[in-house]
């Protein structure tokens, strides 16, 4: 059977778009949450770490370093495939076929090499396809270049490549969306999801876009509330949108590694001192992390960010560099009146309807925005 990959096609930003738009397309949808950057009631969450640098005047967007659970999952799925293959499978066969001629222990001992064998070939292959993709994702995060959004001016910086000199556009007319898709292949529905932002280069006319692919569409909206809600003011840290557990020390390195997993271990213990979670929690947090290989993945993901950290990485352009400073706070820019207003009423109905989807409740925002008090 022929696999029909899921489309994602970009947004047309000549097209006038608002927070709250719905486009369809064969297979999926694009809901808008910007321009005008309205909350969206989620909580701002940055999963897989694609915010990297951020301090009182700017965020950069895309500038992130490689994570344990990257590894993790690299090395953890053929591990996983091995063992069920080595051991579930043997056991299983051995009881389906024991009889009083032929016992489980002899059936076992038939079908244990034989399923050792493919399990050994095919967690290897897994592992050679795993370590070959997580190669091309470590030359990108040498390669990628931080959006950089600078909340005292109110505005985004966005690097086209190339040589080109960066753009930059007010932050209240950036638009974001996020992408759900979904096509039948050999192995049944496969689903993407995806946060994008788009702009118009003022002097050139030309579309720009910067997307990433997120494991499920609450995490899309996290992690573009992150952006938001530091914009706003309502964040100020990594920690915060990055270590909702607060397993992040102050002298610990500004990446995740093996002191995040003992500092994990640890509070596991606390809380379960505590009262808080049972014994089955913590075997299960056990036994992920045994099938995961223990501290191995946090291991290597402190070697691979010391080699990107050595052999340097790409970085916005110095001209940048007078604009990325801190302003004097009587030159912070101000929100828009429109954004005040839309914001506050949009906090208002979601309270109200909690369960309401946010896109829902902006779409009537703006239908009924002539009737809303200035």
């Amino acid at each position: 059977m022929a696999s029909n990959k899921p489309q994602t096609p970009r947004p047309d930003m000549a097209q006038s778009h608002r927070a709250g738009d719905i486009a369809t397309f064969p297979g999926g949808k694009v809901s808008y949450l910007s321009p005008v950057p309205l909350p969206t009631g989620e909580a701002p969450v940055d999963f897989n770490q694609a915010i990297g640098e951020v301090n009182d005047a700017y965020l950069d967007f895309g500038g992130s370093l490689p994570t344990p659970f990257t590894w993790q999952f690299t090395l953890g799925i053929p591990f996983i495939g091995f063992l069920m293959t080595a051991l579930w499978f043997p056991v299983f066969s051995a009881l389906m076929t024991a009889t009083s001629e032929y016992p489980f222990l002899s059936e076992l001992k038939v079908f244990f090499p034989f399923f050792f064998e493919w399990g050994a070939w095919g967690g290897g292959l897994t592992l050679a396809l795993a370590l070959f993709i997580k190669a091309q994702y470590h030359f990108k995060f040498r390669n990628d270049v931080p959006t950089r959004f600078h909340r005292q001016r109110r505005e985004v910086a966005f690097a086209p490549g190339g040589g080109k000199p960066p753009i930059v556009v007010p932050w209240e007319s950036v638009a974001a969306w996020v992408t759900e898709a979904q096509g039948a292949t050999q192995y049944g529905v496969q689903r993407q999801y995806g946060l994008g932002l788009g702009f118009i280069d003022p002097e050139t006319g030309k579309q720009h876009f910067v997307e990433l692919q997120q494991p499920g569409r609450p995490l899309a909206m996290g992690l573009w509330e992150s952006v938001r809600a530091y914009m706003e003011y309502e964040v100020h840290t990594r920690e915060e949108i990055q270590d909702p557990n607060g397993l992040h020390r102050p002298d610990d390195p500004p990446y995740e590694g093996v002191h995040t997993f003992h500092h994990a271990r640890r509070r596991l213990h606390r809380r379960h001192r505590d009262g808080e979670i049972g014994l089955f929690k913590v075997s299960m947090w056990y036994l992920w992390h045994i099938i995961d290989l223990w501290t191995i993945p946090f291991h290597l993901a402190e070697w691979e960010i010391r080699a990107i950290q050595k052999a340097g990485r790409k970085t916005l352009p110095a001209s940048l560099e007078e604009w990325s400073q801190p302003i004097p706070r009587e030159q912070w820019a101000r929100p828009s009146e429109a954004l005040e207003r839309l914001s506050a009423e949009v906090r208002r109905r979601h309270a109200q309807q909690p369960n309401r989807p946010i896109t829902a409740i902006f779409a009537e925002v703006y239908a009924e925005e002539t009737t809303l008090p200035a």
